[in-house]
């Protein structure tokens, strides 16, 4: 147990908790939680959201003990929620199983990617928050409570996409299945075919993306689909992470000449294919910095807010260094999910770090909201209280199941106790 501060994984966000715990078992755990007034939990810090500043106890799950348990029909496993997503992939694919899909990093863990909404990409593949089917939670009294579609329903529907706010996830219930190996494709494709074309992509591959440089006419385009068992990838990551670091380090030094290094990095890109096992497909190296914001649009507003956002961006002349990312994800029905509206195109826009980045993304906000965009709560953003009441019809339960299952407010900070309303007499 340190009491030393803390930063996200992009060094925005500091915290100066009372303690840093990395309880090793329940019991440990609960002292933890029965001796603090405030708890929130952590795991690999890849959310840009003060989502675990604190100055009560910061508690680190992925030295608790614990295991892997299939069902026996192979359909869902029980997990650790402090594994990453890493060992947990690892493990699950010894056993034979694989996850439905994932994103493009593995270092979170899996309780923060489904409390926050992580995803992947791919028209009919939902959020990671979709592929939870129970829960066992920590209490503020430091008791345990099983949660499902069946059993303690409601606290079950909040706590799909909780974001910490109603206990500390010991366990989930996943779905799984049967291991399967994935074929990566990259290649440069110009933006105007890729806007014709987008429909018929999504249509034929399983997981599709790009990445479009505001400053190029042309794109990265990524599938993924399934193929025939191979052999673990030579090459761990889909892109030369060393030249990008070099680009990003010569713009932040020299911002005009962002426009043309983006144009001339784009020149060079190559065809390329790499497949083996989709848990070592799915994520790639991301080692250089960055500041993120990400909105879910209905799909069919996509390619127009990102249009639009691409010509304001030229319009001013802005030094934005990373390319916009872009994939989809099916609709959903869990209470706080940005996809509970139906399919959505999902567009991340990045900054180095060290580059400007606040009113950057401030005055890009407006864009996507205005286009229905709602933001990943993990990523920037400047929602309030009332932003979030409008955009989520089901917010008054979501707070409603908070103030149940934690009265006291123990798993909230500032910034979540100002979101949710969670200030009043009876927190």
């Amino acid at each position: 147990m340190t009491t030393t501060g803390w930063q996200n994984w992009s060094g925005s966000v500091h915290a100066t908790p009372n303690r840093i715990a990395e309880p090793r078992d329940e019991a440990e755990l609960a002292q933890i939680v029965t001796g603090s007034d405030r708890v929130r939990v952590t795991g690999a810090g890849h959310s840009f959201m003060p989502l675990c500043e604190t100055d009560g106890a910061l508690v680190r799950l992925d030295r608790m003990d614990g295991e892997l348990q299939i069902a026996a029909d192979g359909a869902s496993a029980w997990a650790p929620a402090g594994w990453s997503l890493a060992r947990l992939t690892e493990k699950l694919w010894e056993k034979g199983y694989s996850l439905p899909n994932q994103g493009d990093v593995n270092p979170q863990s899996l309780a923060g990617a489904i409390s926050t909404g992580t995803h992947g990409t791919g028209a009919s593949l939902g959020n990671l928050s979709t592929i939870a089917r129970g829960f066992r939670l920590m209490r503020a009294d430091g008791g345990t409570i099983l949660c499902d579609a069946d059993e303690e329903s409601e606290l079950f529907e909040a706590q799909r996409l909780s974001l910490g706010l109603l206990g500390i996830a010991l366990a989930i219930r996943i779905d799984i299945v049967p291991a399967y190996h994935l074929v990566e494709d990259i290649r440069a494709v110009p933006m105007a075919e890729l806007a014709e074309q987008w429909d018929d992509l999504a249509d034929e591959y399983r997981h599709v993306e790009f990445w479009v440089f505001p400053y190029s006419d042309m794109a990265i385009l990524k599938t993924l689909e399934p193929c025939a068992a191979c052999d673990p990838p030579k090459k761990q990551t889909d892109m030369d992470e060393k030249a990008f670091a070099l680009y990003c380090k010569t713009v932040r030094r020299m911002p005009k000449l962002t426009a043309s290094l983006q144009r001339q990095i784009m020149k060079g890109v190559k065809p390329a294919t790499r497949s083996g096992p989709a848990y070592r497909i799915f994520p790639s190296e991301r080692n250089v910095r960055f500041e993120e914001m990400e909105h879910q649009l209905p799909r069919a507003n996509g390619f127009a807010a990102l249009t639009e956002a691409i010509d304001w961006i030229r319009r001013k002349k802005l030094p934005v260094s990373f390319p916009f990312e872009f994939r989809l994800v099916a609709g959903d029905d869990i209470w706080m999910s940005p996809f509970n509206a139906g399919p959505c195109a999902s567009i991340s826009m990045h900054q180095y770090t060290g580059m400007p980045w606040r009113e950057l993304f401030a005055e890009a906000e407006p864009i996507f909201r205005s286009l229905g965009g709602r933001p990943h709560w993990a990523k920037r953003h400047t929602l309030g209280r009332d932003d979030v009441a409008t955009l989520y019809p089901k917010f008054d339960d979501f707070r409603a199941a908070v103030r149940t299952a934690d009265p006291g407010g123990k798993f909230a900070n500032d910034y979540l106790a100002a979101l949710f309303d969670l200030e009043g007499d009876d927190v």
